[in-house]
């Protein structure tokens, strides 16, 4: 038998992240052992703009309407906070390309090496960084490939489209770059570098590396994986194809910078690509490369969040970083450069204000009344899990 009818309207509930995570992590702590900062990404995204994280009150000058806005947690995995802070990342690195070629180059971990990689987040990033950084470097300043040191931005990535675990990093590199007198030079190769070669490079310079460390007791080894047959794993990967791939060259960098940007800040997957949840289900939707399709998963909420949670990124650790001509220590190359290009210096870009970004969504402005269309008047700020009930005509509560 059906449920009556009914005439009232209600509000469509649009499945987020943070409802999931209101919904269903207290069950999900209770049966897993979490890190600190897992706790703390979710705590932060529960309570974002919320009445827990504190706000303000801002008010029409003739009364006709008040408006509570509560604060931002600002986490870095949050979806809900990065918007803002991606454009204005993007805005900074927009005014620094070259204005050349460039090559979105990415490199990828073996599955052999994931066990090892969660017990040792923060030194397995450093060494991919660091190796990736190198057979770069080693490769371009060789004078077969053009003798230059190049501009290059790496953005580290630990997750497919699904959600799975997929540490790799994604590398925008200047066709070109300053050669040993100083001048312009522009990359030999049409295709950057030979496949086999950056390969072979990369994949010597990772076991190494991963070797150096375990022999100086700087790794953490899983209790499934002792020395020797973490010895044996990295012998066999010797001999096993590396997966690294160089794309074609782009006339210009925007198009990759705009793609790193999505991966900035927000965490792994968007509150749009979050189909629906309910008590037992969550599906969301997400790219199969295999055969370039949108597919929909349906997964428990508990291995939705294990899925999601284990890409919270280790506190203070830079995902994005810059070497060669784009290191922020070599701005005056850089500035030799683009001038050999016909740019000019790199200046200081004027911050970007909320209200600018807003502007370019073309909505109706958050801070002007709805009756009148006057600014809002700051009222009374509100403390941490305060409510405010306006109390007056029209209220229209909503997040900042």
């Amino acid at each position: 038998m059906g449920l009556p009818a009914t005439r009232e309207k209600r509000k469509k509930v649009v499945p987020t992240l943070q409802g999931i995570l209101q919904a269903h992590f207290a069950a999900f702590q209770s049966k897993h052992k979490l890190p600190k900062r897992i706790r703390d990404a979710a705590g932060a995204i529960m309570s974002c703009r919320t009445a827990a994280m504190g706000g303000h009150v801002e008010r029409c000058p003739e009364g006709h309407a008040e408006r509570v806005w509560y604060n931002s947690c600002k986490h870095r995995s949050c979806p809900k906070c990065g918007h803002l802070p991606t454009e204005r990342w993007i805005e900074k690195q927009k005014a620094r390309l070259l204005a050349c070629g460039h090559h979105h180059v990415i490199f990828t971990v073996p599955p052999e090496l994931h066990a090892l990689w969660r017990y040792n987040r923060e030194r397995m990033m450093d060494v991919l960084f660091h190796c990736v950084r190198d057979t770069l470097f080693v490769l371009l300043g060789d004078e077969r490939y053009g003798g230059l040191v190049p501009g290059l931005l790496c953005s580290y990535h630990s997750w497919g489209r699904d959600q799975g675990y997929h540490p790799h990093l994604h590398c925008l590199v200047t066709a070109g770059g300053r050669g040993k007198a100083g001048a312009w030079v522009p990359a030999k190769k049409a295709n950057l570098l030979p496949y086999l070669v950056v390969r072979d490079l990369y994949r010597g310079k990772m076991i190494a590396a991963v070797r150096g460390a375990l022999h100086s007791g700087e790794l953490v080894l899983p209790p499934d994986l002792p020395e020797f047959r973490l010895e044996n794993t990295l012998n066999r990967l010797g001999r096993a194809p590396w997966n690294v791939e160089i794309r074609e060259r782009y006339p210009h960098g925007e198009g990759v910078l705009i793609y790193l940007a999505r991966y900035i800040r927000g965490g792994p997957i968007a509150d749009s690509r979050i189909v629906s949840f309910d008590s037992s289900s969550v599906v969301f939707k997400y790219l199969d490369h295999r055969d370039n399709t949108m597919k929909e998963m349906l997964l428990s909420p508990d291995d939705f969040l294990l899925r999601v949670l284990q890409h919270v990124p280790p506190p203070r650790k830079k995902m994005v970083r810059h070497y060669g001509l784009y290191a922020e220590h070599n701005l005056e190359m850089l500035n030799a450069s683009r001038a050999a290009l016909g740019q000019r210096r790199v200046e200081p870009r004027e911050f970007l204000k909320w209200e600018t970004f807003w502007a370019k969504t073309e909505k109706e402005m958050p801070n002007l009344c709805p009756v009148c269309g006057r600014a809002l008047v700051p009222g009374p700020r509100l403390r941490r899990w305060s409510t405010h009930d306006p109390g007056i005509k029209r209220p229209d509560e909503k997040a900042a």
